[in-house]
């Protein structure tokens, strides 16, 4: 089962064996988030352009990286970042950051969802780090309902999800110790997807969920 959304955001020739890794690890992920530039860049890099074609070619989803403000961001700029991210890397989605969790946002976001699928994303993550109002199950196919440390994801108290459809469910967590089991936690806590990372500070998806460095079914 593809339970793994896997945002690295290190270049791939800084960190070639890294991208070899979550390549090798095909089966198991839902999807990668692309990010060369806290968005497209200004100009293709031919570096991940390789990196997100052979992600598809394993058919892996490539997810367009792009940052929304809280809703204050302009929308023309958030979909320039989305038609780039297709037309310079072909990616098949978008992961939209820094979504706020209240529903007073909400017209911005579905005006952003259609444009992000008139440009071609056939997935639509949204990356609150919190649980948000119900509506967002509307527009998106995964909601980022947590987004923090592994400290406050382990004392955090499971909450059934209000919301229905067929939205998916994402826990990011970093700061994560070796001998953790984090996929067991987000099943408990009802996430189909999700990433732990044992990165810490201000860049955490710098590093690699440690799963992705051992086999499949490797205990």
């Amino acid at each position: 089962m593809s339970t793994l959304l896997v945002p690295y955001y290190e270049h791939p020739s800084v960190r070639p064996a890294e991208w070899e890794a979550i390549l090798a690890a095909a089966p198991r992920l839902y999807g990668v988030v692309l990010n060369p530039a806290s968005g497209p860049g200004d100009r293709p890099d031919a570096a991940f352009a390789e990196i997100a074609a052979r992600l598809r070619a394993a058919g892996v989803r490539v997810l367009g990286y792009a940052d929304t403000e809280y809703g204050r961001r302009a929308t023309t700029d958030v979909v320039r970042d989305l038609t780039r991210h297709r037309d310079w890397y072909g990616t098949d989605g978008a992961f939209l950051d820094q979504v706020p969790s209240g529903p007073e946002q909400f017209e911005y976001y579905q005006r952003l969802a259609v444009a992000a699928w008139g440009v071609g994303c056939g997935t639509l993550a949204l990356n609150h780090g919190t649980p948000p109002h119900p509506c967002y199950a509307r527009i998106a196919d995964v909601l980022v309902t947590f987004e923090g440390t592994w400290a406050s994801y382990r004392a955090l108290r499971p909450k059934p999800w209000p919301g229905g459809g067929d939205v998916r469910l994402c826990h990011l967590v970093y700061g994560v110790p070796p001998d953790a089991d984090p996929e067991g936690l987000a099943r408990a806590r009802g996430a189909a997807v999700h990433c732990a990372v044992p990165g810490t500070g201000d860049h955490p998806w710098g590093t690699l969920p440690y799963t992705l460095h051992k086999p499949e079914n490797t205990p």
